[in-house]
């Protein structure tokens, strides 16, 4: 009775004791990968373009991703990482903030099975394996026929922005790893948004 007492009154004194646990744990794992090279991962967007099909618009984009030695490490040490791409299309109010016409997401997760020795690039339920990292990421960095909206949501002859970004989804990671990605430039993988505007399609007339 006395050290259950004893027991519980230790634990409301050091409420803390569950944080600095977790931040024990991802001192070690970042100890243990101390010894790779530090060098910073780079992500730009090398083209994108909004394209109006028979009934919806769709977005292409080449996107240039580089990882640093510690992702790959990470990755050949069974870690996956997950990737986003973002869409957003809104359209200019001069009497109010710009409205959102549609939000567009569409999540990769990359991994590494050591038993094949394949990469294997998943979206949604779908995957596909490689034989290289390179080949993985050459797939996922190259966006073709994504839909973004309904074409009869946009009206024709009227001025449209696109909003477009790629990143490293460090909120997937174990919690372990999304400590030390705090502020940390090897985890920083994310490319500037890139932006432009375009005039929606007259409507067809069928």
């Amino acid at each position: 009775m006395t050290v259950s007492s004893l027991l519980c009154s230790k634990n409301r004194l050091d409420p803390t004791a569950p944080l600095r646990a977790l931040l024990l744990v991802a001192a070690l794992l970042l100890a243990a990968f101390a010894p790779l090279a530090q060098a910073q991962s780079t992500a730009s967007i090398r083209y994108a373009e909004l394209l109006p099909t028979d009934d919806q618009y769709i977005l292409n984009a080449d996107i240039s991703v580089e990882l640093n030695p510690r992702l790959e490490e990470i990755v050949l040490r069974g870690i996956a990482l997950n990737f986003v791409a973002e869409c957003i299309l809104t359209r200019s109010r001069w009497y109010w903030l710009d409205e959102t016409i549609v939000e567009r997401r569409v999540g990769y997760r990359l991994t590494y099975h050591a038993l094949t020795q394949k990469y294997r690039l998943a979206v949604g339920a779908l995957g596909q394996n490689f034989d290289s990292l390179g080949e993985a990421l050459r797939t996922m960095t190259r966006l073709r026929n994504w839909s973004i909206v309904d074409r009869s949501r946009l009206r024709g002859g009227d001025s449209y922005n696109v909003a477009l970004r790629f990143r490293l989804d460090t909120e997937q990671l174990p919690k372990p790893f999304q400590v030390t990605a705090i502020g940390s430039r090897d985890w920083s993988l994310e490319t500037d948004w890139s932006r432009w505007t375009f005039l929606a399609a007259p409507a067809e007339h069928r």
